[in-house]
């Protein structure tokens, strides 16, 4: 018996080790070319930095440049609010549009994969430097909808909501090119969804409907939230211009500050990690809101209920076949059974 947990703990250790050592190049250019560089410039928007004759100078300079940024750059809040607003706006709209598109394209229908590659060419032929050329060259824009009947309605409603659609319209393209990626991680999770839970379900008398909301959706929630994580990070490397009005963004400010000779990398490394602290509290709200409330208070499988959830669209739509006699029936048994009980 020893010998056997003695040889168990040495496999798991020994795999333990190929495990790291298959991670090692992995974490060893993570450490030195992003927590490294990451950390270094948290501590430069600490200081003041300026370029000399003899190379860089740094001296401390405590919360000055974030005081500079806040209260004496007035472009600055403005930009990092509508980089918000375009997170706000563009997230959920990418994540909508990529699994309805990935529904579809999971569907048995003719030319799926030509219609596969025509969502995801422009992944693979738009690279990040291409895109920015079309961006500047305002290619990806398109026009305004302000004078549509529709939208001065919506406008008379909410100026916020007809301003968000119109944004939204305008930068539509780009909302169509961040798709590529998510539709193909919908894809892969809808294929691995079992088969036998839809058929079970159309035995029990489920619709399309409720198969989405209680088996598909469910199923999903894990590959939402990696979406809306790549989705976060993918809009903020980009120099997006949410407002297509032409006023300057927080990546252009960050160009700005390197480039310039009195603020220096202080000021940019100051925007940057204000930056980064806006993302990461972005991701926090969506691993909030794609967090799994049943498996804080179980340990049961995702299998599992999915089971119980077909046993309640079985329970609710047997209930709709009954007579009126048979359903009292059934709940003077429920209430003779209950009296049993007590009587015990």
């Amino acid at each position: 018996m020893k010998k056997n947990k003695h040889k168990s703990s040495v496999l798991v250790r020994r795999n333990n080790r190929n495990g790291y050592l298959f991670l090692a190049p992995w974490l060893l250019g993570f450490i030195l070319f992003t927590a490294f560089p990451f950390v270094y410039t948290i501590y430069l928007s600490f200081n003041n930095v300026k370029m000399t004759v003899m190379g860089f100078e740094i001296k401390w300079a405590g919360w000055y440049n974030y005081n500079v940024i806040f209260f004496e750059i007035i472009e600055f809040v403005p930009a990092l609010l509508r980089f918000i607003l375009m997170q706000i706006v563009y997230v959920p709209v990418i994540l909508v549009i990529s699994f309805i598109l990935g529904l579809l394209l999971n569907q048995e229908i003719r030319f799926r994969t030509t219609f596969r590659t025509i969502f995801f060419l422009p992944v693979i032929i738009l690279s990040g430097s291409v895109m920015q050329q079309f961006m500047a060259a305002g290619a990806t824009s398109l026009d305004s909808i302000s004078d549509l009947l529709v939208f001065n309605v919506i406008a008379n409603y909410s100026r916020l909501i007809a301003r968000s659609i119109e944004v939204l319209f305008i930068n539509f393209t780009i909302v169509l090119w961040f798709t590529g990626i998510p539709i193909v991680l919908f894809i892969n999770a809808l294929q691995k969804v079992d088969r036998y839970l839809y058929e079970a379900a159309e035995i029990d008398g489920a619709n399309w409907w409720q198969i989405l909301w209680k088996i598909v959706i469910p199923m999903i929630k894990s590959t939402a939230l990696v979406v809306s994580i790549y989705t976060i990070i993918n809009l903020g490397l980009y120099n997006i211009n949410p407002l297509a009005d032409g006023r300057i963004n927080i990546l252009d400010l960050i160009r700005a500050a390197m480039g310039s000779t009195s603020t220096g990398l202080g000021t940019a490394s100051a925007y940057a990690t204000v930056y980064t602290i806006v993302v990461l509290l972005l991701i926090g709200i969506c691993l909030f809101i794609f967090r799994s409330k049943d498996g804080l208070k179980n340990e049961e499988s995702l299998r599992e209920r999915q089971l119980r959830n077909l046993h309640r669209i079985q329970k609710r739509n047997s209930k709709k076949n009954i007579t009126v006699k048979e359903y009292l029936n059934m709940i003077n048994q429920k209430i003779a059974r209950k009296g049993e009980k007590q009587n015990d």
